[in-house]
């Protein structure tokens, strides 16, 4: 059996290397390192993929955020509404702009934002609402949508964990996760479900005079080069990483078949054990499995992430800390926020090995050793 890992990388690379190979020796042959072909071809196949008019590629998905606020003319001091129960760069973009971050909670079951602590947290200074697809689950976008279009307020979507979903609305109609929101952001951290040999990240939007502003501020606020039309950073995504991503987009469907079905193996092993909550499915989106996170009771979820590593079985706590608890937010005062489902979440999920290449055996021996530590 492999050395266990979170995301094995190694094998996967292994199945595609001739594909990779030569997409990075056909740039490095070109030495059109950045701006080459490959980032313009990237931007329109995840555009078909996804189903939006606009991709604007972009330095990891972090920037990818920050851009998608600055695009939206926020001013210092105006309202972003997001859970804190998601990785710090959601939040951290809106510290980083002067912004005001509102907290709410999530459903005990998706982890993602629940719409009614969001309709609670709406103010007139209430100017962008984050929804995060947390895990590979996308968020209950139709009543989101609906609240936003009510209120005026733009929707961006956290898609970094997630690309590769699908969301059904009431009347039947689906859409891919990142086609949905204002602005919809992602990134290609190397284990992301869609993830390149590096960083990387990128924009989606169908608003033609958005994608104009967001490209812009992407290329240091200029159209036409040397001629800087607003303050913008410098946030590219480099031809060898669009080369990659070309080669993995295509694997992707295949990528989240391969997720789900260890997902699968999970849920029967843990079925019947009344201190394991696997993962919620919701029935109007398909979970593509970014990560497989347990729910504990009456566990003590940090000896058992002890205890699993000395079998040689990694695990990861995301999050053990919530966003809104976080030192470098105290100037907002929100550590105390009443946030019930988020505070009980911190302390007991706990996410397995999730990848493309897990084997039969090597679930066996997760699932196995867990239920003899649980009990």
């Amino acid at each position: 059996m492999h050395n266990l890992q979170m995301v094995d990388l190694k094998r996967q690379y292994l199945k595609i290397k001739p594909e990779i190979d030569a997409a990075i020796h056909q740039v490095i042959d070109s030495t059109m390192f950045i701006g080459g072909s490959d980032v313009t071809h990237l931007a329109t196949e995840l555009a078909a993929y996804v189903g939006v008019q606009h991709v604007i590629p972009c330095a990891n998905g972090t920037d990818a955020l920050q851009i998608a606020l600055m695009a939206l003319g926020l001013k210092p001091g105006d309202e972003v509404i997001t859970p804190s129960f998601t990785y710090i760069a959601t939040v951290e973009v809106v510290a980083l702009l002067g912004l005001t971050p509102v907290f709410v909670d999530v459903h005990p079951d998706t982890f993602t934002m629940n719409v009614e602590s969001v309709r609670a947290a709406i103010t007139p200074s209430t100017k962008a609402i984050i929804p995060v697809h947390l895990y590979g689950q996308c968020a209950d976008m139709e009543p989101l949508m609906a609240l936003a279009e009510a209120h005026n307020i733009p929707l961006i979507e956290d898609n970094a964990q997630a690309i590769g979903g699908n969301y059904t609305f009431s009347d039947g109609k689906t859409a891919k996760t990142g086609s949905m929101g204002t602005i919809s952001c992602t990134s290609f951290f190397p284990s992301k479900n869609l993830g390149c040999y590096g960083d990387g990240g990128a924009i989606f939007t169908n608003d033609s005079v958005l994608a104009e502003k967001l490209k812009m501020i992407a290329n240091h606020g200029q159209k036409v080069r040397y001629y800087h039309e607003m303050v913008g950073c410098n946030s590219r995504l480099d031809t060898i990483q669009a080369a990659i991503l070309r080669i993995k987009l295509r694997h992707l469907d295949s990528y989240c078949d391969a997720r789900r079905a260890a997902a699968d193996y999970y849920d029967q092993a843990f079925a019947n054990n009344p201190k394991i909550t696997t993962p919620f499915r919701a029935p109007n989106a398909v979970h593509v499995f970014h990560q497989y996170t347990l729910k504990v009771n009456g566990v003590d979820r940090n000896d058992l992430q002890k205890q699993l590593a000395t079998r040689s079985i990694p695990s990861m706590i995301y999050y053990p800390v919530p966003c809104h608890k976080q030192q470098m937010l105290e100037a907002f005062g929100t550590a105390d926020n009443d946030l019930p489902v988020t505070n009980m979440l911190q302390d007991c999920v706990i996410s397995l090995p999730i990848h493309t290449e897990l084997t039969e055996e090597e679930l066996s021996y997760i699932t196995k050793n867990v239920l003899e530590l649980i009990g």
